[in-house]
């Protein structure tokens, strides 16, 4: 049977999820290497063989699909090192970029950050005033020619910005996503004039093909986002493409997008890369809350940087990020909304000198070099992990496995020395006051981010996931209402395993302003042609990009979404609508009460009011190719009593709602058989992960080989 490879790069380490036959699993972890990612994607690969038991190259011929969440345009973006660009847009607009909108100086920021008003600053833009360039051109809000683009000028133009050495160009006029033929038209005078074998690999980048929907500054934002990123990625994933065929792999690589679907690096946007690890996880998330019959979950993920949250509802991934932000700029990509916080293992605790030494925990952290204090790699601030050492809860010899030992002196000394010496306090209720933070930080933004959305967090089951979620969902679910914690065997690389169940999908959009109820007549329109229209336009793409993959029109399956709002409204609320195409007043009769019906969900049913008339302003078309589910495979309840192999010699742990260190029963994960239940406090060590099953709460290994962990009592 062949192998199947997912591939998740984390700010700490990378994950690895493989299967052969969509069964046979393995997984593993590698330090990532920041300064070329593709050494540590290369020993996982290694890591994975020796797993499997097959030497290296046969693995990789082997290998039947590589799916990757790839961090390297973000990187790119953090790091300010993506190439020098030239900016072409209409003469009047060349300042656009440079003011923003009215809070641009807070997209991306942190709470605190923008809470400090005199001190925040707007970030460096990615294109500097002196690489922009305006040209004569219009075209009206229609989309008709009102003046055309004239050759010479944008020669002109073209030649300033090729001495002051521009490394790329991206084209953003007004209103392209209306009529691109402008766009289009300069593109081919760049084309003509500077072939490939003059310019070389300079790409043309055009706002219309990167993102045909209205809104002047989130378009041009999303397309030098994503001009700027792409040399970036070219160069790594083509090194890392080239690596794989030197060792054997013979398909192209898969990349993960964060609109919760994956192609190939050909045919993917670079901007649709970004935060594609935790969308994968909260894939993952819906299809095991699939296999459970839950309808209504909640995805969190611990890693060593970030703490993510998702939401899925209805059985479905419904809720997109309504003003996408990536590092500092704001975008209107059509991304699943996953939310993401500097709260994980790696983050470092320090005092707020500001706020009478009160400890904070991150955002920053520690990465995965030098890590936490207890890697010994060169740490010297303490962090969450090293909290978690100090305490008693992780074994300094059984970390990721025996792979990595970690030394609790060099986490009890910077605790001591940053944190408790300062507070006059001993290390152990340091270590507890930054656990506990983070506990609540994170608890509250899940809370947050379902409450806000309208739901009631107690009626969700939560996924605890990441390396560090197992060890810390006793400590956050509290603050959720959750009475249930499920943690998968696969949640320490739950990025990756989120990779093997998302399908083949991309999704095409399209603004275009139509009112199907109009509030003079308080009638259906009776305009069918032009949703057809839109509609038939964006399926044309999905089947051009699609049968370069490989399928033909009887694998695809569509479906359309529609941004929607009564008439005068700002905000728009997506909607699945219940058809594709129409062709009567009944049919927009029944996309209009599948509106009032998500908005009665969302703001009440007292806020709606159709009679202020339903505009629809924006088309999003989803194409996707369904692969083979994933298998999993229900074993036999052997009873509560654990067997005795299981068992391993107890160690102290302090337990803060006892109040006190006590010895601590420690098991091995892999050994437990379904239907034991552990109460707490006990330790569950896994390869990857550790269980801290607090006092007051239990731990059940289910039939699936998942970890449920349930509160019975309140202490």
């Amino acid at each position: 049977m062949g192998f199947e490879v997912n591939i998740d790069i984390g700010g700490t380490f990378t994950d690895f999820f493989a299967t052969r036959g969509r069964s046979d699993v393995r997984v593993t972890k590698t330090p990532t290497t920041h300064y070329d990612l593709s050494v540590g994607f290369m020993k996982g690969m290694a890591d994975l063989a020796k797993a499997y038991g097959v030497p290296a190259r046969e693995f990789l011929e082997r290998t039947q699909a590589v799916h990757y969440c790839t961090t390297v345009g973000t990187n790119a973006l953090i790091e300010r090192n993506g190439p020098k660009l030239g900016l072409i847009t209409t003469a009047g607009f060349e300042d656009q970029i440079f003011l923003g909108r009215a809070r641009s100086w807070a997209d991306g920021g942190s709470t605190q950050a923008n809470k400090d008003l005199a001190r925040i600053e707007r970030p460096a833009p990615l294109i500097s005033r002196d690489m922009v360039v305006g040209i004569h051109e219009r075209i009206d809000s229609f989309g008709h020619v009102v003046s055309p683009v004239r050759r010479e000028e944008v020669l002109q133009k073209l030649q300033l910005l090729v001495d002051r050495g521009a490394m790329g160009f991206v084209v953003c006029l007004l209103w392209s996503f209306a009529n691109p033929d402008h766009e289009r038209r300069v593109k081919e005078i760049i084309e003509d004039e500077y072939p490939e074998d003059y310019l070389g690999s300079m790409p043309v980048t055009l706002a219309s093909d990167v993102s045909p929907k209205a809104g002047e500054y989130t378009r041009f934002t999303t397309a030098i986002v994503n001009a700027y990123i792409h040399g970036v990625m070219a160069d790594q994933l083509g090194k890392l493409v080239n690596e794989l065929r030197d060792g054997g792999y013979k398909r192209p690589l898969l990349l993960v997008h964060n609109t919760g679907g994956m192609k190939k690096v050909s045919r993917t946007r670079s901007v649709l890369t970004h935060n594609a690890g935790p969308v994968a996880g909260l894939h993952g998330a819906l299809t095991l809350g699939q296999a459970y019959g839950y309808a209504n979950s909640i995805f969190t993920d611990m890693g060593g940087t970030s703490f993510d949250i998702g939401v899925v509802t209805g059985g479905e991934l419904r809720t997109y990020d309504f003003i996408p932000v990536i590092d500092r700029w704001r975008t209107n990509i059509p991304a699943v909304e996953v939310k993401s916080i500097g709260a994980g293992g790696g983050s470092i605790a320090w005092l707020n000198e500001l706020m009478g030494k009160a400890v904070e925990v991150g955002p920053q952290s520690a990465g995965s070099m030098p890590g936490p204090a207890c890697y010994d790699k060169g740490g010297r601030e303490p962090t969450v992990t090293d909290a978690d050492l100090v305490l008693g809860y992780l074994n300094p010899d059984n970390y990721l496995g025996g792979r990595m030992l970690l030394d609790p002196d060099l986490s009890r000394e910077v605790i001591e020395r940053k944190i408790a010496e300062p507070l006059g306090i001993s290390a152990v209720e340091a270590a507890v006051r930054i656990r506990r933070l983070v506990d609540a930080r994170m608890g509250q933004e899940v809370f947050n981010e379902v409450a806000m959305k309208g739901h009631d967090p107690r009626e969700f089951v939560l996924f605890a996931c990441g390396g560090a979620g197992p060890t810390h969902c006793c400590g956050f679910a509290p603050y959720v209402g959750a009475k249930q914690v499920i943690a998968s065997p696969f949640s320490p690389v739950f990025g990756a395993f989120g990779a093997s169940t998302v399908p083949i999908r991309q999704v095409w959009e399209k603004s275009r302003a139509m009112k199907i109820f109009q509030w003079g007549s308080q009638a259906y329109s009776g305009d069918y042609a032009s949703f057809n229209e839109i509609v038939a336009e964006l399926k044309d793409l999905a089947l051009r990009d699609l049968k370069l993959e490989g399928y033909g029109p009887d694998d695809i399956r569509f479906r359309l979404e529609l941004e929607m709002r009564y008439g005068m409204q700002f905000n728009l609320t997506k909607v699945v609508s219940p058809r594709l195409e129409v062709g009567s007043a009944a049919d927009y009769q029944e996309i209009c009460e599948r509106f009032t019906a998500q908005y009665s969900a969302i703001y009440t049913p007292e806020a709606t009011f159709p009679q202020g008339g339903v505009n629809i302003e924006c088309f999003y078309l989803t194409a996707s190719v369904e692969r083979p589910a994933l298998t999993f495979t229900a074993r036999e309840i052997a009873g509560p009593v654990p067997p005795a192999n299981a068992k391993r010699p107890s160690r102290t742990a302090y337990w803060a709602a006892l109040r006190a260190a006590c010895e601590t029963p420690v098991y091995v994960f892999e050994a437990l058989e379904p239907g034991n239940m552990l109460d707490g406090p006990v330790l569950v060590e896994a390869k990857d992960t550790t269980f801290v099953v607090e006092p007051g709460w239990r731990f059940t290994l289910d039939a699936y080989g998942n970890g449920v962990l349930e509160q019975i009592s309140v202490q």
